[in-house]
């Protein structure tokens, strides 16, 4: 647990503490640490360099390079033994790196933790970011979990998991359900799997509180469909729901923190395999909303299951609707995995969410949902066509889809995120990850909606 490794301020038990000493590269920081440790730091050629730690009786000497990764104190974390350590100076993202240095996805392989607990600074909020690792946490190992074990059913239960710890409300529509509910969509996606299709439904907080309905792509493993991918492209499927699980860590956060708002959770799980009641390029598809979408290509499946989300969540008549998604490869060909880019029609609302991920560390881009775009989406038998053909601008046109079933008077803002980390740093190792929310948090906590 995160309450055993940040422990809130104690002065008695912070003076007895070790004492955490972070150095620069390139700088004379080591000339003011105990003598002890700069003859350390001389044998083991020690300069600073982003990562390092090196341990003796006096404390302990991080290295933070040139001060620009904000998590580096993760790596101390992970590499200190155990005992109680302090810290003069940590900010936010420095008491959340240390619990992040501390993440291990050990469901199926064991490994020893860190166990070294550091006693928070004077006046820092140890509960705010305590409760953030244990968002970040519960993301990482949903979209770290494979398929085998992270299907449809699995997903809602655990969602079921997180309403029952916060006293949420919670409803399942599933299987054959779907169509009687006009979620022709969902079901259309998820019918070719073992486990059916569903769309889950989450309420938490007072009912005139602001509404934020957050909605996130849940897509348990994507084959492809019809479309079917190639061995490569197929290799990370399981972390197609990372959407869902950033919607559901957003919320967990929400809740936790008890901020006066009233999110409203859907998740369209589903899993997008291959069998003879798979859906097929050139059927076409009433949404719940009533628009006619052509399938152009059965691998754009994402946005037809959010769609039918959102016309549900838009008939409650929320304040803001957010899309977290994997959903366009054309997303990190733009900006890579670890710059997710968003959209959003509300000046305001970007702003804050700009001004969020600065503050917090957790980056994002906001890209433009260009009007002209959207007649890439034409079909000349249907409403819309899922997939344009040709290659530009595909997560701007992805975006532009979402945006035609969105709520009319509401913000709308869309995350095209990747929910994955394919090079490790401090406290970031490779596998799932949180993306946008701790932004999205603290846009959330001061943002005053209309």
């Amino acid at each position: 647990m995160t309450s055993d490794l940040l422990i809130d301020y104690d002065a008695a038990r912070a003076a007895r503490a070790s004492p955490i000493i972070p150095v620069r590269e390139k700088s004379d920081d080591l000339a003011a640490v105990p003598e002890s440790l700069r003859a350390l730091a001389r044998f083991n050629g020690f300069a600073g360099e982003a990562g390092a730690t090196l341990v003796n009786a006096d404390g302990a000497l991080v290295g933070v390079g040139d001060a620009s990764d904000p998590f580096v104190l993760a790596a101390a974390a992970e590499k200190l033994p155990e005992g109680d350590w302090r810290i003069d100076r940590a900010d936010a993202n420095g008491l959340l790196a240390w619990l992040l240095g501390s993440y291990r996805f050990d469901r199926y392989k064991k490994g020893k933790k860190p166990a070294a607990r550091l006693i928070a600074p004077e006046g820092a909020d140890a509960g705010a970011a305590r409760r953030t690792a244990e968002a970040v946490f519960f993301v990482r190992d949903l979209v770290n979990t494979p398929a085998s074990d992270m299907l449809p059913d699995a997903l809602e239960a655990q969602a079921r998991k997180l309403a029952d710890a916060f006293g949420a409300d919670i409803a399942v529509v599933s299987g054959d359900a779907l169509l009687a509910e006009g979620l022709n969509m969902i079901h259309a996606v998820g019918r070719a799997s073992a486990s059916a299709p569903r769309l889950i439904d989450m309420v938490w907080g007072r009912a005139d509180a602001p509404k934020v309905t957050l909605i996130g792509k849940g897509v348990c493993f994507d084959s492809g469909g019809l479309n079917i991918k190639g061995a490569e492209g197929m290799a990370l499927m399981k972390k197609d729901m990372g959407g869902a699980a950033n919607a559901l860590g957003l919320a967990r956060l929400i809740m936790d923190a008890r901020l006066d708002l009233r999110p409203r959770v859907l998740i369209p799980a589903v899993e997008n395999a291959i069998a003879g009641n798979a859906f097929r390029p050139g059927d076409i598809l009433k949404s719940r909303k009533g628009l006619t979408v052509e399938i152009g290509n059965t691998d754009a499946e994402g946005r037809l299951v959010l769609a039918d989300a959102m016309a549900v969540g838009g008939e409650d008549a929320p304040h803001c609707m957010i899309t977290l998604a994997t959903l366009t490869g054309a997303a990190r060909v733009a900006l890579g995995p670890e710059l997710p880019p968003f959209y959003c029609d509300d000046e305001g609302f970007a702003a804050s969410v700009l001004a969020a991920s600065a503050a917090a560390n957790d980056p994002v881009w906001r890209m433009p949902l260009w009007a002209p775009y959207a007649s890439m989406l034409s079909s000349q038998v249907a409403d819309l066509n899922n997939a344009p053909g040709g290659s530009f601008a595909g997560s701007v046109t992805a975006a532009l889809f979402l945006k035609k079933f969105a709520p009319a008077n509401a913000v709308f803002a869309h995350f095209d995120i990747y929910a994955w980390r394919a090079k490790a740093a401090p406290g970031r190792p490779m596998g799932g990850e949180a993306q946008a929310i701790r932004a999205l948090y603290d846009t959330l906590r001061t943002h005053r909606f209309r």
